[in-house]
């Protein structure tokens, strides 16, 4: 989270609306081996819990039960130059983005809660690719998904603290916001830039 209060994002429906609009972040926990992060898509089970997967065979894996870790999700993000502002040569380069950070304790599923998470996960990314008909697991064979998922465990987070990031040139003047979006916009960055027009 960004030290500066400026940027401290409180709004947890916003949040919770950006993690499940990307639905992938990265799962952080310490482990007897060091640090291990593990990639993953997770879907929302309440509004304190999500629910996740990870590939049995990594390192973070068999440490995940009953600890403390932490999922981070990042959102649209770019490079702002100091020369968008507008406001002389005083300005220093800076990167504007969205983030969010999870912390809570994680529990490990069963194979009903597993399976739930999966279904729960393939009808949320199905959705948004309407007008295609949506895929489930009703069109693989039932020995070979049982047979894939072996290869996974699921497991929630119980979510204990919520810290979000919107560094959006809010600190500068309108005008100078607005320079450096056109900027970032110009540049490709137009999901930032357009979080950045409307901060």
């Amino acid at each position: 989270m960004h030290p500066d209060r400026t940027f401290h994002w409180e709004d947890r429906a916003a949040m919770r609306e950006l993690v499940s609009a990307l639905g992938f972040g990265a799962l952080f926990a310490a482990t007897p081996d060091g640090p291990r992060v593990a990639h993953v898509p997770i879907v929302w089970l309440g509004d304190e819990t999500i629910a996740l997967h990870v590939a049995r065979g990594n390192g973070i894996t068999r440490h995940l039960d009953g600890a403390t870790a932490l999922f981070v999700a990042q959102g649209p993000d770019g490079y702002v130059s100091p020369d968008w502002y507008g406001l002389g040569p005083n300005e220093v380069p800076t990167w504007n983005y969205l983030a969010v950070e999870l912390e809570g304790t994680m529990r490990r599923m069963d194979e009903a809660g597993l399976i739930d998470q999966l279904d729960r996960l393939s009808a949320t990314q199905e959705a948004q690719l309407a007008p295609k008909t949506p895929w489930t697991r009703d069109k693989m064979d039932t020995r070979l998904f049982a047979q894939m998922t072996r290869g996974i465990i699921g497991f929630r987070m119980e979510i204990s603290g919520w810290r979000g990031t919107r560094k959006l040139g809010q600190h500068k003047p309108a005008a100078a916001r607005i320079g450096a979006a056109d900027g970032a916009d110009a540049a490709g960055r137009r999901a930032i830039a357009h979080l950045m027009r409307a901060a």
